[in-house]
């Protein structure tokens, strides 16, 4: 059989490191030949192409690393495409985690207005990689890592003929957390797992059929009250599920839009600093494997997630993966072409989502109206439609009125102009 080409779009990332060690790890069931890194970002892609390259010789795989700043010679005859992506870098995350402050809203790469405009940022670049892909790759599956995972995800699905799964390293993150708290191994867990990506809840924990929903429930209360579980104890006893971390953006708001108001720097500003250590680290010669700073980067789990996923589909096996697919009846409450975050059956021949029961009433309003929002969002990206776009502020559930909605679309559009040139028509 022939060896795979594996094709990272984003390739300079400091996560790519992470995303070798996991190809590494898996070289018995993975017969990857090539992995070819490409980015517009030179000067990252050869020092992070150094460092992957080091990795490889020192494992003694024999896996070729090639570097490239060409896409459609990155992507073509690729088995598997891998974007991680940020349209307009380091730079644009920061406007979108400051932005929103002004208007009384927390600011968030992938929550509210901020994600709104990176996808908004994201969706015609994505789209034009999709396109690549069905020229030159037709057969590859493409893994979608960039953010909003979710919303980018949904756009290539509607819009391309590209087989797309959105992968995120929150619900594997979740489920580590969770088997940790009942002294269990990970892999002995099943999840009740539902949602849209970045909102999210578990709603059952289950292992070698025995019901462990009672005890995960009271362990992530417990968490809560010891200050190890960013919710308050008695939010998660009200819902009786378990928030994914991104939800504090919504329970609690207001104490997290006051952290960022008083915060010294953005996140994106920490991450920043945090990056230039690391590319440090890997531009050094001696250093062979991925350094333990990139713990403190975030994106914990993401090699494990992305390489376990590719074998699933390479082998066969069968496996239940929580990633993000389109819906197709899956949660009764949400159209057929939305694209949610849960468990499915990951085979060679596709992925088929779980069908679950329906939303608790609890979560399904939030559920639904972020769900519109995106909706509104692709179609805002795709079309260039400013109508759209502020239809998408509107219906999101952390944006409370119309002029507050209007404020921050003129805010988004004219800080984000190099990127929005599509949208032509002024409100």
């Amino acid at each position: 059989m022939a060896g795979l080409k594996i094709c990272v779009i984003g390739g300079g990332s400091v996560y790519t490191p992470e995303l070798i060690a996991g190809f590494i790890a898996k070289r018995e069931e993975l017969p990857v030949e090539e992995i070819v890194l490409m980015d517009i970002d030179v000067e990252r892609l050869n020092i992070v192409g150094g460092l992957a390259a080091r990795m490889v010789r020192a494992s003694g795989a024999e896996i070729s690393i090639e570097l490239t700043t060409d896409r459609q010679e990155a992507i073509a005859d690729a088995d598997y495409v891998v974007t991680q992506i940020r349209v307009g870098g380091m730079a644009a995350r920061a406007l979108d985690e400051k932005l929103p402050l002004a208007f009384g809203v927390v600011g968030q790469e992938t929550v509210g207005p901020g994600g709104f405009a990176k996808a908004l940022r994201t969706i015609p670049v994505m789209l034009d990689i999709a396109r690549d892909i069905e020229r030159l790759a037709p057969h590859a599956l493409l893994l979608n890592f960039t953010n909003p995972a979710g919303i980018v995800t949904e756009a290539l699905l509607k819009h391309t003929k590209v087989n797309a799964i959105g992968l995120c390293n929150v619900p594997i993150g979740m489920k580590n957390m969770i088997a940790s708290w009942l002294g269990k191994d990970s892999a002995q867990l099943t999840l009740d797992y539902v949602g849209l990506n970045h909102l999210s809840w578990v709603r059952g924990v289950s292992a070698s059929g025995q019901d462990l929903s009672a005890q995960a429930l009271a362990a992530a209360v417990a968490e809560a009250k010891a200050g190890r579980f960013p919710f308050s104890p008695e939010l998660v006893e009200t819902l009786g599920l378990i928030p994914s971390y991104y939800l504090r953006y919504y329970y609690h708001h207001d104490e997290a839009l006051a952290e960022a108001k008083k915060s010294e720097k953005t996140r994106a500003e920490i991450v920043q600093e945090i990056d230039a250590e690391l590319l440090k680290l890997y531009a050094d010669p001696k250093v062979a494997e991925r350094p333990d700073l990139l713990n403190r980067r975030g994106g914990a789990y993401y090699s494990v997630a992305a390489v376990a996923l590719i074998s699933a589909v390479h082998n066969d096996k069968g496996e239940v993966h929580i990633v993000n697919v389109r819906n197709n009846g899956a949660i009764p409450d949400l159209p057929d072409e939305a694209v949610v975050e849960i468990p499915a059956v990951v085979k060679r021949g596709g992925v088929q989502p779980l069908r679950g029961n329906p939303l608790p009433p609890s979560v399904r309003g939030l559920v639904q109206a972020v769900k519109a929002h995106e909706e509104l969002t692709v179609k805002a990206a795709v079309e260039g439609d400013e109508r759209s776009a502020l239809q998408a502020l509107l219906v999101h559930p952390l944006v409370s009125s119309f002029s507050q909605a209007r404020g921050l679309w003129q805010a988004i559009k004219e800080a984000n102009k190099a990127h929005l040139s599509h949208f032509a028509k002024a409100l």
